[in-house]
């Protein structure tokens, strides 16, 4: 072979050699996800957080992480909407930095995990009873019995007269009720089956409270959008979802009848008239139920919304970006609640939700001095 050939087939040799290296530093560094990589969780130099739970505040999660991301670009935040059986079952387990639920963890589960887990809660949201019926125009209301008989399967058809007595001037079809209930550990099936329980004894003896209940008649959608999907795809039907699935998708919202013999609508007043009314009785650790309140203008299946976090990070780094985020979402993100249907903390609900974000430490050294504004 003639020396330029020799040179030429060097010279080739060597950007081959180039490219591969380039290539497997390239993939190296896209695998460092948020379930791989270095023990911080970074990538390039951003931090990486994972998140995963409840889908009644996903609308609002989502646009949370969006926000959040262009103020903090050295800030990845994912989070999956799996219901909060899933998001508990996650954190219990450390697949991801922060789980989401409805419902508050039950003593059990706290025990079981490998650490000290906080509830921080984050917005208030309605579980509201929605349906799909052809030329109805004005919202259906509904007595609390009458619920409770209807997704116990009592109440069958649509011109019963028990849903007549609270709707006279409705034209009511001769038709079946198709219930539809969720399927997956729900955050909103806790919500509303702790209002069905508090209301109906029968549902309480039989059927009780839960993420997951054996539900005694209808059909089952995975998470609020498959709930929500089915109402608006199948007529008849009858189902509960989180109040922002019910306007997202112009759905109706019934007005349900509260303890002092209202009917009210499920309106983000209504839900914050729910927390104000228990916020005396919340407890220290902020697990707590505000279904089923007292007062004249209360909505009755009103929730607290929680992020569940270690109170101690392994990872210094993390659980900075990860303290960072809820305190930005306790204050700044709340400006998104209104718009997407949840109702903002009451004041001192904050001010507790606060005390608990400072109290995140990672080797013994809080991650968010309490006097910082």
């Amino acid at each position: 072979m003639s020396l330029p050939k020799i040179q030429a087939h060097h010279s080739l040799a060597f950007v081959l050699f180039v490219f591969i290296i380039a290539l497997a530093s390239a993939c190296s560094g896209e695998r460092g996800g948020a379930g791989g990589g270095s023990s911080s969780g970074s990538v390039g130099g951003a931090i990486r957080l994972q998140g995963a739970g409840a889908t009644f505040p996903n609308p609002l999660y989502q646009k949370w992480l969006s926000e959040y991301g262009k103020a903090n670009p050295n800030t990845r935040i994912d989070y999956q909407s799996i219901g909060s059986g899933g998001g508990i079952k996650q954190i219990k387990e450390q697949t991801v930095d922060f789980g989401a639920s409805d419902a508050p963890m039950k003593d059990e589960d706290l025990k079981s995990a490998p650490g000290e887990l906080l509830h921080i809660p984050t917005v208030l949201g309605a579980v509201v009873v929605t349906y799909n019926l052809q030329g109805i125009q004005q919202p259906l209301k509904f007595s609390p019995n009458t619920i409770a008989d209807i997704f116990l399967g009592k109440i069958k058809r649509w011109d019963d007269a028990a849903i007549k007595a609270d709707n006279a001037n409705v034209n009511l079809p001769a038709a079946d009720i198709t219930v539809v209930h969720r399927t997956d550990g729900s955050g909103t099936s806790a919500v509303f089956t702790d209002y069905l329980s508090k209301i109906s004894p029968e549902w309480k003896e039989k059927i009780g409270t839960g993420t997951s209940v054996n539900w005694p008649a209808g059909q089952g959608g995975k998470g609020n959008e498959g709930v929500t999907g089915q109402i608006k795809q199948q007529g008849n039907t009858i189902g509960y979802v989180e109040l922002a699935y019910a306007v997202q998708n112009k759905l109706p919202a019934a007005l349900i009848k509260n303890r002092a013999g209202n009917f009210v609508e499920p309106s983000l007043d209504a839900v914050t008239a729910a927390a104000a009314e228990s916020v005396s009785a919340t407890p220290e650790d902020l697990r707590t139920s505000i279904t089923d309140a007292a007062g004249a203008s209360v909505y009755p299946i009103a929730s607290y919304t929680y992020l569940l976090v270690y109170k101690n990070q392994k990872d210094a780094a993390k659980g900075k970006a990860l303290v960072d985020f809820l305190w930005w979402g306790l204050h700044d993100g709340e400006r998104f609640a209104r718009d997407l249907q949840y109702a903002p903390l009451p004041e001192e609900i904050t001010r507790r939700a606060e005390a608990k974000i400072n109290s995140i430490t990672a080797d013994g050294k809080p991650l968010r001095a309490a006097q910082q504004p």
